[in-house]
């Protein structure tokens, strides 16, 4: 069975902060999402490329800020994330790539 490739292009990288980490303890994995991805789409690549049964899927449109850098403004992009609740008896360790 291989893997669609087009899923790789959904979940771009896994959240490492502080807040994803002490979600981890709630069954709970941050990921950031290609701005065009659904919620059908994110559950379904999580479900094929980590092999673990989801729950649900909330996701959130975090609109780029502007930020001064050595003294000049620049525009932070736009970015979306997914917080994927995953069932019970199921994880996904994030520090480890693909």
């Amino acid at each position: 069975m291989s893997i669609d490739p087009r899923l790789f292009d959904v979940i771009l990288s896994p959240v490492i902060t502080e807040k994803a980490t002490a979600l981890s303890e709630h069954n709970k994995v941050v990921f950031k999402v290609a701005k065009t991805a659904t919620k059908p789409q994110i559950k379904m690549a999580v479900e094929t490329l980590f092999d673990v049964k989801v729950e649900s899927v909330n996701t959130l449109l975090r609109k780029g800020k502007v930020k001064r850098f050595r003294g000049t403004l620049g525009q932070q992009s736009d970015v979306k994330k997914a917080v994927v609740t995953l069932a019970e008896g199921h994880s996904i360790d994030v520090s480890t790539g693909l």
